[in-house]
């Protein structure tokens, strides 16, 4: 067997002439020592000051505040008109003599209070009509025909209603803040759990998850975005209608949070306290939208890559 595998085995080619061929050359070891860092030059440049600022997000939201602070102050310096225009500082010390005083933090935490109140039974009720909704097709369309018609009301509209049915009080800001928020979950949430994609879908059923295993592990993670920007309009509308429900309640009833506390100081002629009013506001809506949601994105959408 070996004499004609043999004869099949191809010859090895002939040397060329004048090329010297050497067999099983045995080549020296060689190791190679680490060079220091020192000799690389410069792998990664640091960042500078400018560098470090510029590529912070917090930092530039910052910069941008503090320029329309500075424009805001040269224009009232300009037009020196405090009933019109207050400057930026008096503002500042309306604000600070208003914390000092108390009365301020009072008419805040009276606006939080019912906000919170408003915001949750409308999370809860926005819940309901969403779970109805993706387990019958009669509560899809009962979700997408109530949507359609009470979502492009206002929700200040419904305040003479409230006020009929449930007097001066909690339980009229209460129920507009309801409807403010109420819409805008509930849809967008309901089409985060329609966007689930049917991969997604298969892979929880191969696990074998179903019921709340399947709700809370699969669907909830996957439609999470939209939840959250469903709560973000919801949190939205539900502040702007509360400080303008208190408005009219406060003009009413002579009691309120910042809503009253703007009317009352516009009354008053108390311009800076107006604007001191007005800027509290807008500090609480940015307080919520950069760290209560942006610590809730980070933990979430951003930490299970669904977001840059």
């Amino acid at each position: 067997m070996s004499d004609v595998s043999s004869l099949h085995r191809p010859a090895p080619p002939p040397p060329q002439p004048g090329v010297v061929v050497r067999l099983n050359v045995e080549r020296p070891e060689y190791y190679a020592n680490r060079a220091p860092s020192t000799e690389f030059g410069v792998v990664q440049k640091p960042l500078t000051s400018w560098e470090k600022l510029h590529n912070n997000s917090g930092a530039r939201k910052i910069g941008i505040l503090v320029l329309l602070a500075v424009i805001w102050e040269v224009y009232a310096r300009m037009l020196n008109n405090t009933l019109l225009f207050p400057t930026f500082s008096s503002v500042v010390e309306a604000l600070v003599e208003g914390v000092i005083s108390g009365g301020l933090l009072g008419k805040v935490w009276f606006s939080i209070k019912i906000l919170l109140m408003g915001y949750g039974a409308g999370l809860v009720l926005a819940a309901l009509l969403t779970v109805f909704a993706i387990t019958s097709r009669i509560g899809r369309d009962f979700l997408e025909t109530l949507t359609s018609m009470f979502n492009p009301l206002p929700a200040i509209a419904l305040l003479p209603l409230s006020l009929l049915w449930f007097g001066l009080g909690t339980g009229s800001l209460v129920f507009v803040l309801i409807h403010s928020v109420v819409w805008a979950v509930a849809l967008n949430t309901h089409s985060g759990f329609q966007s689930v994609s049917t991969t997604l879908r298969m892979v929880g059923h191969n696990y074998g998850l179903s019921g709340l295993r399947y709700v809370f592990q699969i669907l909830i993670p996957a439609a999470f975005p939209s939840i959250l920007t469903g709560l973000k309009i919801g949190w939205a509308f539900a502040w702007r209608t509360l400080i303008a429900a208190e408005l009219v309640f406060g003009v009413s009833s002579g009691s309120g949070g910042l809503g009253w506390f703007i009317y009352e100081n516009k009354n008053q002629l108390e311009i800076p306290s107006v604007f001191a009013g007005l800027l509290t506001v807008i500090m609480i809506g940015l307080f919520v939208e950069n760290f209560i949601f942006r610590t809730i994105e980070q933990c979430t959408v951003q930490k299970w890559g669904m977001q840059n």
